[in-house]
């Protein structure tokens, strides 16, 4: 019998419920994924970037119901420490939480203009300077986390949450066709190869959700 439910909603057009899921199997809790209906007005809001709190993903364990992704993050963490979803060095764990939590709180521009759609491919897809802006940032954090711990993942050896946290950016620079350099396209090449991407990507391949707004060609 599983010992958590995880509440999603689009595995299709959703970052957040992609980040939870993929910090769920990290952590190697045994989980049921159950998906919220998307004429659930939350869900829908969550979606189009409408919400000013975000309910899903939702963790259900042992008596505690976690929705923020991030503090999904933590609450795993601490209860599966072995799983090493942040970095055991202390420096590197400050680090860790920190482009965790800017992740988390910023980037609004490239959520905005580049949604994450796992069907969509937008060649020669024009990005805005706020947008760029963005990416630039993205790939300063990527190269210096590469560079500060070896890589091949953002703190080493294994994945960590902060790479759960920007595996939804590898899959918005692959539908919307974002140049990147060697070193960067080089990350989003192992996100998107990871086994765990895979799984959720063939998923949200089998799911007919199309919400329009999502498809519109900015």
């Amino acid at each position: 019998m599983a010992e958590a439910t995880l509440l999603i909603s689009s595995r299709n057009y959703s970052s957040w419920s992609l980040r939870g899921w993929l910090l769920v199997r990290l952590s190697g809790l045994e989980f049921t994924t159950e998906a919220v209906s998307p004429d659930d007005p939350a869900a829908r809001a969550e979606l189009l970037l409408r919400a000013s709190s975000i309910l899903v993903p939702c963790l259900m364990h042992d008596g505690a119901t976690v929705w923020d992704t991030l503090a999904i993050g933590e609450y795993l963490a601490e209860l599966r420490p072995e799983a090493g979803l942040l970095p055991a060095d202390r420096v590197a764990r400050a680090r860790c939480r920190s482009i965790c939590g800017e992740m988390h709180s910023g980037f609004s521009a490239l959520r905005s203009t580049l949604p994450m759609n796992l069907h969509g491919r937008r060649t020669g897809f024009r990005i805005w300077s706020s947008a760029q802006a963005d990416i630039d940032r993205i790939s300063s954090i990527w190269h210096d986390s590469l560079a500060m711990h070896g890589g091949p993942w953002l703190f080493g050896a294994t994945p960590t949450m902060a790479d759960a946290m920007y595996a939804p950016v590898a899959t918005r620079y692959v539908t919307y066709d974002v140049k990147l350099d060697r070193v960067c396209a080089a990350y989003r090449d192992r996100i998107m190869a990871w086994s765990h991407m895979q799984e959720w990507i063939a998923a949200a391949k089998d799911e007919p959700l199309q919400i329009d707004e999502l498809e519109v060609e900015f």
